[in-house]
């Protein structure tokens, strides 16, 4: 959301241009946010994750209540890493800019 690509998209649906607190997926022409675009990528990803495609047919302020409860706890979880992990330049050729 940072790099042109990601602000460009953030301008063309209204988004603020300074936040970058939330998944999005842009999708055929159709961005997805919060819980709806995690689960559409999960789908993709095939396997058991797939699974919690089932998700959807919980209300969407269910399912994005849940997403910011669990985004707002990841690092008291999880834990925070000190440095961000720099891809490798086999990787960084797959990033849009």
């Amino acid at each position: 959301m940072q790099g042109n690509y990601g602000q460009e998209v953030l301008k063309k649906y209204g988004l603020p241009q300074n936040e970058f607190n939330s998944f999005m997926l842009l999708e055929n022409d159709q961005l997805y946010t919060k819980s709806s675009g995690a689960l559409r990528m999960l789908k993709h990803l095939g396997g058991g994750w797939g699974l919690l495609y089932a998700f959807m047919i919980v209300p969407k302020f269910i399912r994005d209540a849940v997403y910011s409860f669990i985004a707002h706890n990841r690092y008291k979880w999880f834990g925070k890493k000190e440095e961000c992990w720099l891809p490798t330049p086999e990787y960084r050729k797959k990033f849009l800019d």
